[in-house]
């Protein structure tokens, strides 16, 4: 008779004629409501089209007939707003990176209004969102502004790193060079001091049997054979790096200039005389050579 009765379950039921009428049919499933399309201003007065889905559900069947007129506009008008409103208080840049959280406002700022309606919002999506065409090429110039920045960054960057190994590789190869000519200054001044020891060596043992061979029988003969030798081989080289030379006045007299050597050497090889022995001989007498006369030599002309 024109109130509330009751609500029919799924299944069987049964009418009074004339007096039970079914006025209202509400559907339990989830629906899909598109919201228009509408015009928002963000935080940075930028002025958007934005357009968006809406997914909810009548929870209370009573309240979704009862409470409101038309659900389904009420809803769809109070998404609209909210996104309005949401989006007032964020950034242009804001609306592209928190879509998600923009999404979560609003389904939350619905359900508080719609729970007196028997109405529950499941989720909203944003469909697209159009951007004036300043703006648009504003956006675009930005974003090639900050890809040739980074380009720049990266370049930089890159040089930085050649620098660093070119410097590092020629201080490694310095440090290696530096390396390489110790050693071989090391083993330069080893093979030297190897070769002088040798040398000494060497020397040594000629000494020693030089000193044997003059001690066996007929020993100073050889010795005085070997003095002439060297006495005509250093006469045959004089004047031949210079003008002017200084001769003894007997440079002929080869066997005088040969004693005078043994002399020397004799006086050098003797023993020193003993504590309780009788003191050694004076060596022999040494007479002192005229003075040598100098016999300039005419300059010889020079060739190449």
């Amino acid at each position: 008779m024109g109130r509330f009765h009751r609500i029919l379950e799924p299944g069987l039921n049964f009418l009074i004629p004339l007096l039970d009428r079914i006025r209202y049919v509400q559907s339990l499933k989830e629906i899909v409501i598109n919201v228009p399309e509408q015009s928002a201003v963000t935080h940075d007065n930028v002025t958007l089209q934005i357009d968006g889905v809406l997914y909810l559900r009548i929870m209370d069947p009573y309240k979704a007939s009862y409470g409101v007129e038309d659900p389904e506009y009420a809803v769809t008008q109070l998404a609209q707003t909210t996104m309005r409103s949401e989006l007032g208080k964020l950034s242009l840049d804001k609306v592209f990176r928190e879509r998600e959280s923009l999404n979560a406002s609003i389904v939350d700022a619905i359900n508080q209004a719609s729970d007196y309606w028997g109405i529950r919002c499941l989720r909203y999506e944003i469909k697209d969102i159009h951007v004036p065409p300043r703006v648009k090429e504003s956006m675009q110039m930005q974003v090639e502004a900050e890809r040739r920045k980074r380009a720049t960054v990266l370049e930089s960057e890159g040089t930085r790193e050649s620098a660093i190994n070119v410097a590092e590789g020629q201080k490694q190869a310095q440090i290696l060079a530096s390396e390489g000519e110790k050693a071989e200054r090391i083993n330069k001044a080893a093979g030297e001091a190897n070769a002088l020891l040798v040398k000494a060596q060497a020397k040594s043992e000629a000494i020693r049997l030089l000193a044997a061979a003059l001690a066996q029988q007929h020993g100073n003969a050889a010795a005085s054979l070997s003095v002439a030798e060297q006495y005509v081989s250093a006469f045959s080289k004089l004047a031949k790096e210079g003008n002017t030379l200084l001769l003894p006045s007997n440079t002929g007299d080869v066997s005088g200039m040969v004693a005078q050597a043994l002399g020397i050497y004799t006086t050098l090889s003797k023993p020193p005389a003993g504590k309780g022995g009788e003191a050694a001989a004076p060596p022999a007498p040494w007479t002192q050579p005229p003075p040598s006369t100098e016999h300039p030599e005419p300059d010889q002309p020079q060739t190449s």
